[in-house]
This record gives structure tokens, sequence and C-alpha cells, in this order.
């Protein structure tokens, strides 16, 4: 006997991708991003792996138009055809909220989430350099936290100014694109602006809010020479001022400010930084082979007389030796964090050296 023969109008369809199952098997896998991409199934991340969810079948072009829809409306989703991008958050009933990112490729929309955590996690469940629980502490100037997308920049802000939120009486403003954890008032008085919903841009947010009696002030991002300008004039005029970089060392964080100015503005804005810059934390994150988690490793730069001087003086590349001189003020660099991190059986020296800023160095430490 033959086989029967199917045709194509025999086959029920995959039914479309719908936002609750998505949401429902991130919680169910702890997942930190999902993919949604036109000819594959949905893409979750977990502890830094990717992994198909096949069983959801493959998404169509049809499925993400419809998502990002459902989500923004049709106002801002004929921004999103003229932007190509767009920036958004999201949340359903019941889950947790997730930073989302619309875009084409292959003139087809895709979609990338990032899980947001519900609740600010507690510094001290961070594993973040106790020097940062200070930051809280400080009444005014710059500081920054850089690194790769994902390293925890956010989380680590977040952290700190849910410190300064328990703990002191202060007005505190944050221009996010978009927001992600949602700030509750306690001691403080918290304000949430989100770029192009709320305020115009990071620049606009940061000129406007030295207008509305500010003591702390958190810039999701110093995007450009105007951001950064008035970011560093917001310090100057007494305000505390978190923002964050994606530079991965405390020295390329001070080269990259100072470089975005021209070369006839790069002397001024020196002067200014060596006078506003309090700290740099530059964060990666690894995998954690001890138990299930992600955990970071982190350079430290507190800005004492002689970190002020090379930052005035032009002599950037010295900063390297001034952190490794200054351990006992919490200061601590890139490679000597990664490697306490293997001493201690948190990750694998493979993990160390794929990672370190000198991996040949880390190298000969690890195996001597």
């Amino acid at each position: 006997m033959n086989p029967p023969t199917f045709h194509a109008a025999d086959i029920d369809p995959a039914p479309p991708v719908q936002l609750v199952d998505l949401f429902n098997r991130a919680t169910q896998m702890g997942v930190s991003d999902i993919h949604v991409v036109p000819g594959h199934p949905p893409t979750v991340r977990v502890h830094t792996e990717l992994m198909p969810l096949d069983d959801l079948g493959v998404v169509t072009p049809e499925d993400t138009v419809r998502l990002v829809h459902e989500m923004v409306g049709d106002e801002r989703y004929a921004k999103l055809e003229e932007k190509r991008d767009l920036d958004f958050s999201t949340k359903l009933e019941g889950h947790s909220r997730y930073r989302v990112n619309a875009h084409f490729e292959r003139e087809r929309l895709a979609i990338a989430f990032r899980l947001i955590s519900p609740d600010v996690p507690p510094f001290d469940k961070l594993n973040l350099p106790p020097v940062m629980r200070h930051f809280a502490n400080m009444p005014r100037g710059l500081v920054l936290v850089t690194g790769p997308t994902g390293s925890g920049k956010s989380t680590s802000l977040a952290s700190v100014i849910d410190l300064i939120n328990r703990t002191s009486a202060r007005h505190i403003i944050t221009l996010e694109d978009p927001i992600e954890y949602e700030l509750h008032s306690r001691t403080s008085l918290i304000e949430q602006r989100e770029v192009g919903a709320d305020v115009a841009s990071f620049a606009s947010g940061l000129r406007h809010a030295l207008r509305q009696d500010p003591d702390v002030i958190l810039v999701g991002e110093m995007r450009d020479l105007e951001t950064t300008g008035a970011a560093i004039t917001a310090a100057e005029t007494g305000h505390l001022v978190f923002s964050t970089l994606h530079t991965q060392s405390a020295s390329q964080t001070l080269e990259r400010i100072i470089d975005i100015y021209p070369g006839d503005q790069q002397a001024q804005v020196r002067s200014m930084l060596s006078n506003t810059l309090q700290a740099v934390v530059t964060q990666t994150l690894f995998k954690r082979i001890d138990k299930p988690g992600m955990l970071p490793a982190c350079e430290v730069m507190v800005c004492n007389a002689a970190v002020r001087n090379c930052i005035r003086e032009n002599r950037i590349h010295e900063i390297p030796g001034i952190i490794e001189t200054n351990r006992s003020q919490g200061m601590c660099l890139m490679d000597d964090s990664i490697k306490a991190l293997v001493l201690n059986n948190h990750i694998t020296r493979e993990q160390a050296i794929a990672r370190a800023t000198n991996p040949q160095a880390m190298s000969r430490l690890l195996n001597s």
C-alpha cells in the first residue's frame, strides 16, 4: 500500500507566536533575553547560552509586525518604520517588565527583549565592590559605570539609586531610554522620565532637570557630545550625576570622553573632569561554575589627587599604575578582579584568560 499523500493545504500551520507564551516560557526558564526573528523559532538566552524554543514554531514576518503593534500602537509603529529602530519597555499582567528593541533586518521586523527584574536587586546581593556603597553618600560629582552591553551597568546603578532612596531625603531624577526598573519613592522623591515619551532626548532632559531642583540625576547613557557636556556641567554645578558608557576600562573611559570634544576644547574638558569626576567602575559578567547565575568582575578607579593630576595633565596612560598602587582606597584593576574570581572557584581559568585585559599575563599568573 502506498503511503498517504499530504498537501500543504492539509497541514495545520503553526499557531501564531503570542507574547504571553514567550513570557510564560521565559519565567519558567529564568531567561535574560528573548530574540524573535522571522525564519527562526523564538530563541532565549539562559546564563549566556542561546536556546531555540522549537516547540513554539518558526516566527513569521507577520508575527513580529503583530507583536510590535500590540506593544506600541499605530503612532509609535509609524515612528519605527521611519527610524528603523525603536526602544521601549513592555509588561504583561503577572509578568516582569522587558526592555525591548524592535528593528529591521533584511527588510523584516525583528524583536529583542531584555528581562528587567520587578524589584531592584539589593546592593549586597550583587557582589559589587564595597567601595560602590559609598557612591550613595557622595554630595556631588560624576560617577560612571561602564562596560559592554549586558554587563549589568543598569542594575548596578539602580541598586545605588535604591540605596540613596532608602537612606537619605533627596530629589532624584532619572533619564532613561527606556525606563527599566520602576523605582518607588521612599525616603527620597524619585521622578523617572523616559526618552521619547516624557522627554525628547538625554541632553534636553538634562538641561531641563537643572531647573527642577534635583539632588541626584541618573542619565541612562552619555551617547554624544551634547549629553556628555550637559552631564559634566550638571556635576560641576553641585549635583550628583550617574551615567554609563560602553568602554572597557577606566583609562579608555577617560580617553573616550576627552576625544569626543574638538581638539581646541580638550584641555578645558580635562580640567573640568579632574574637578568633577568621582569614580569610574567598569564591569563584565561571567557565568558562574559553583552555582547557577552570573558574577561581575569590576575595575574600580576612585578619583584621588594622583588620578586628578593625571587627568588634568593628560597622563591617562599612568592611570592603571595608580589603580594598582591604591588598593587600600578600594581601587582594583580588571585583571585582578578576574583573577580573584578564579581563585575563589567562581569561574574557570579558561574564562579568565579569554576575557582578561592581558590574556598572556593572566595565563602566566594562573599557571604559576
